[in-house]
């Protein structure tokens, strides 16, 4: 048996016990702080960090006597983001004291930023680490916590795009609650993409309960794909790149001319990344984004949702340098006549699904974005 003293997210009580696997009820719990600590954000990250700071208080819940299976499952969880467990003696409500273990980040790993609150934490990001939380655990005895960890920033970025995904009602009748029955649902894979597979019986046109269906589905986030538009010069840029999924089908012709495009960042909206993708792969600045629609890009396979935008600019360069090292990206681009577009679209000589959306569009929209 373990007690272990918690000062971040997870003194919120639901991601405990989530992470757990166990109800509140079976926990022994009191509050406490310790001593000569403080707790502050991780800059550009989503949850918190504790430091050695003299005179300071960091506050915070100690729960007793977990077992060494929650204490497995709380280093798997908190693997993730490069934390190891240390003694420590913290102090109790009634003036006692007590030894525990607390999970503190690896050295240099992280920059600290402002001053952690709980409560702001719960408002800006609960909801989207309740969801990120839910993907990891499912992979508890699959996977070790060095796979998550490299898998956290495409976990989250999911978790993001469920939490969009939840705000698209547009007035079926139809209730998930009645009309969807799950069996079983397992994560059956995880890198920079996952998939989860199911097995579930959904009501038919005719009122009945139709019969258990397996299925699977790639696990994405939300995207933004965003046609640069000259509208002066009449001209549009696109980029051009090497994408695997071609090249797997045995496509003789991997490098694709698309529109520009990514994924939506955690915290982001659609329209912030629109204009950040177009800076990181084109080097081109956005004057004002024309929304164009939004759609799952293939909902018989996947669960990425695209929002498409033709982006105002001037072109006036091309590059053969776009896109983030980081990522794997080596990307140019090219200026095309509206006309030569066009022309290469009725040809057949794009292989780019929402190139083709946003050409049809811009046809539909030119003359007013010109005039």
């Amino acid at each position: 048996m373990s007690d272990l003293f918690f000062y971040g997210t997870l003194r919120h009580m639901p991601l405990l016990e989530l992470v757990l696997g166990r109800p509140a009820s079976e926990l022994e719990f009191a509050q406490a702080t310790l001593k000569d600590h403080a707790v502050y954000s991780v800059q550009d990250q989503v949850f918190p960090m504790i430091v050695h700071e003299d005179a300071s208080v960091a506050n915070g819940l100690l729960v007793r006597r977990l077992t060494q299976e929650d204490q497995n499952r709380l280093t798997f969880y908190e693997g993730g983001f490069d934390y190891d467990l240390k003694a420590q003696t913290v102090d109790l409500d009634d003036g006692t004291t007590a030894q525990a273990l607390v999970f503190y980040p690896e050295p240099g790993l992280w920059t600290r930023a402002q001053l952690w609150s709980l409560q702001d934490w719960l408002d800006e990001w609960g909801a989207l680490t309740m969801l990120a939380a839910q993907e990891v655990v499912g992979y508890y005895g699959k996977v070790d916590a060095d796979q998550i960890a490299r898998s956290f920033p495409s976990i989250r970025t999911r978790a993001w795009g469920k939490l969009a995904a939840q705000q698209r009602a547009t007035g079926d009748k139809r209730e998930i609650a009645n009309d969807v029955i799950v069996h079983d649902r397992n994560p059956a894979y995880i890198n920079y993409f996952a998939i989860e597979e199911i097995a579930l019986q959904h009501r038919q046109h005719d009122g009945s309960m139709g019969a258990v269906l397996n299925r699977s589905s790639l696990m994405q986030g939300s995207a933004v794909i965003v046609l640069p538009y000259d509208p002066v010069r009449d001209t549009v840029l696109l980029v051009e790149q090497f994408r695997a999924p071609v090249f797997l089908t045995e496509d003789p012709e991997p490098w694709m001319w698309e529109p520009v495009a990514g994924m939506i960042d955690p915290g982001e909206t659609p329209e912030q990344a629109a204009l950040r993708e177009a800076e990181e792969e084109a080097q081109v600045a956005l004057s004002q984004l024309e929304y164009a629609g939004g759609a799952y890009s293939s909902s018989g396979s996947s669960t990425e949702y695209v929002y498409l935008y033709v982006g105002l600019a001037d072109l006036t360069k091309t590059i053969e340098n776009g896109g983030l090292a980081t990522e794997g990206e080596d990307i140019r681009t090219q200026i095309l006549s509206y006309t030569d577009f066009m022309d290469r679209v009725d040809s057949h000589g794009f292989k780019d699904l929402p190139l083709l959306a946003l050409a049809h569009w811009l046809a539909r929209h030119r003359a007013r974005l010109r005039g």
